[in-house]
């Protein structure tokens, strides 16, 4: 039965760092997707009420315990700079994103709209850039379900934001080296709120995430002026 806690599922879990850093927030991880047995006995260490369900490919997202939020962090070789083949969505690996875009929308047809309210994605900084930058446009109009243009410099900046159709997108390259980590390793983060407006609130007021620095904060302002949409 659904109480006020927020509830998560985690689709490409590995060994469970979207749920165990919304376990210090107060959000209850109610289910995992993931098919490396090293990886789940890790989760499950932490996790032990935690259902398991394996291969997204084999999962109906109508057939999942509804969660409010799900995140995701999908497979990235094909998107990274460092892939000798950037196939970008195309490939075989990244292009498991649609997916998880897939679940959603089935738990979203099968509650009337309501679950998942909101979903994370986090990714390489080579998403913004793979397939002459197409990828990134296919990435946003599979959250907002409409069509997006493309940014009139022709580059996605390393932040910024979309509406459409009632789902509220925001995006930000942030760096770990600012978030209490000894190594740089940027990452980016994608917020979908799926009722309304407040993807930017959850993404970019930083001071209220554990581990704000000023340094990290002023990391995604330098960003945002770039966006121009």
């Amino acid at each position: 039965m659904k109480t006020d806690q927020l509830t998560l599922g985690s689709l490409f879990d590995g060994i469970g760092g979207f749920p165990y850093s919304a376990s210090f927030y107060g959000i209850s991880p109610l289910w995992a997707s993931e098919i490396v047995p090293e990886c789940v006995s890790v989760t499950k260490k932490h996790f032990p009420d935690m259902e398991h369900f394996g291969d997204i490919t084999k999962l109906h997202g109508g057939k999942l315990p509804p969660v409010d939020i799900i995140t995701f962090g999908s497979p990235c070789q094909d998107l990274s700079v460092a892939s000798g083949k950037r196939l970008g969505l195309a490939g075989e690996r990244s292009g498991l994103f649609l997916e998880a875009i897939r679940i959603i929308r089935e738990m979203q047809e099968a509650t009337n709209g309501e679950y998942p309210k909101f979903a994370l994605w986090e990714n390489v900084p080579g998403a913004l850039s793979s397939s002459s930058r197409r990828d990134f446009k296919a990435v946003l109009e599979a959250f907002a379900d409409a069509e997006v243009p493309m940014p009139g410099s022709g580059r996605w900046a390393n932040a910024g934001m979309v509406r459409g159709r009632g789902v509220d997108l925001a995006w930000c390259v942030y760096d770990a080296q600012y978030f209490g980590t000894a190594q740089r390793r940027r990452r980016i983060f994608l917020v979908a709120d799926f009722g309304g407006g407040s993807a930017p609130e959850i993404l970019f007021e930083s001071e209220g995430v554990s581990g704000y620095t000023p340094q990290g904060f002023r990391t995604w302002q330098g960003a945002a002026g770039d966006f121009r949409e």
